[in-house]
């Protein structure tokens, strides 16, 4: 058994970590404070390949294994976790593809990625749809050259800065098999945005989206009609892993700024981590950490074994973001009052990671699809 990573896996990640600090993390409070991403850290990030993690090489990316995606995950939210959206974003677009899509919308799709020409999102949510995402209303009706969608997505992410979207749209009756994706534009007349004023992940950015008759054609339309629910399902047991290390990325450097503070802050004439009450709880919160990290990568290698790992990526959807907030949490605890001030990121890593126990499906989801993996459906909730 081999808890490392490979040589080139390793000095890939210390790559990425330099880059992430010199390139993502002096925008992270600023976009905050904005509320939109940098444009040039799309272009910074396109430029070393990130967005072509998961793209062969024949359309211009370098075909990296999952876990390799993870490693790039985790050491970009160090420095600036809204960037990670961007990231999860293009490898769970770039999955859907490489699962459904013909040979002919790959080459027309994926090259655009890789060099960051094209941000994609994906479109799921609904307002009265978000854990139910079988039962979906927004509307594609069939034409004599293909689709009109009508209705709205909401809560999207990074849309602002997204070009295109996977949209999931019913084609057919109800449930899970009348749903189908298409791979729209979103600049389009058709096409309309509503900002959503949100306490965390400002950067990022979330919006409803509105679709007035949006025209698509056969070409748009990945993977088989009514298949849509069924890759979408699949690409997110191995984004949720992703997600776990987002979430656990932005923890760890928050817990290295408090060891770091702990060490130089002295009050009655000795470092306050000599003190057992602010030292202990920080060694537990490293130790959930490195738990969940384990099982992040556990999950990521059995995809790239070709092995099941629904049950491992669900549990660290629940976990991994409930983890990280609460260490984050005693991180800003760790520094008193120096934590009260909108200078020291504790407070916003603290609102970006709580995200992440929403975002792509809530812990009672995740809880479910374990329970379910454990019992057998017929005996789970």
């Amino acid at each position: 058994m081999d808890f490392s990573f490979t040589d080139e896996q390793e000095t890939f990640r210390q790559e990425i970590r330099k880059f992430a600090e010199k390139q993502l993390a002096p925008h992270y409070q600023t976009d905050d404070v904005t509320g939109r991403m940098t444009p040039s850290i799309f272009e910074d990030m396109a430029a070393v390949g990130l967005f072509g993690l998961r793209i062969p090489e024949r359309y211009g990316g370098s075909e990296a294994d999952a876990v390799t995606v993870g490693l790039v995950a985790e050491e970009v939210a160090r420095s600036n976790i809204n960037a990670g959206y961007a990231l999860l974003s293009t490898a769970l677009v770039c999955d859907i593809f490489l699962s459904a899509a013909t040979d002919e919308q790959l080459a027309d799709w994926l090259p655009s990625i890789a060099d960051g020409s094209v941000i994609p999102t994906l479109a799921l949510t609904e307002p009265g749809h978000g854990s139910d995402a079988a039962n979906i209303e927004l509307q594609a009706k069939q034409t004599a050259d293909g689709w009109e969608i009508t209705g709205e997505k909401t809560s999207i992410s990074l849309t602002e800065d997204a070009d295109r979207a996977v949209v999931f749209a019913r084609t057919g009756g109800p449930g899970a098999r009348g749903v189908s994706a298409f791979y729209v534009s979103l600049d389009h007349p058709a096409v309309s945005k509503a900002r959503l004023d949100d306490i965390a992940n400002r950067a990022a950015g979330r919006c409803s989206l509105f679709f007035d008759g949006l025209i698509v054609g056969r070409q748009d339309l990945i993977g088989d009609e009514g298949s849509g629910f069924k890759s979408v399902m699949q690409g997110f047991e191995y984004s949720r892993a992703i997600i776990g290390l987002l979430a656990i990325g932005t923890a760890s450097a928050a817990l290295d700024d408090a060891i770091d503070y702990a060490k130089n802050r002295s009050t009655f004439g000795a470092p306050i981590s000599t003190r057992q009450g602010v030292a202990f709880p920080l060694v537990e919160h490293l130790t959930y950490l490195a738990g969940a990290r384990h099982l992040c990568y556990e999950a990521l290698w059995r995809k790239d074994q070709g092995l099941d790992h629904t049950a491992q990526a669900s549990m660290v959807k629940w976990w991994a973001p409930k983890a990280a907030v609460e260490a984050i949490h005693q991180a800003l605890l760790t520094f008193g009052h120096a934590a009260w001030s909108a200078d020291n990121p504790q407070a916003q890593r603290l609102r970006d990671a709580m995200g992440f126990e929403i975002a792509d499906g809530t812990a009672q989801i995740a809880k479910l699809v374990v329970a379910r993996s454990v019992f057998g459906r017929q005996f789970a909730p």
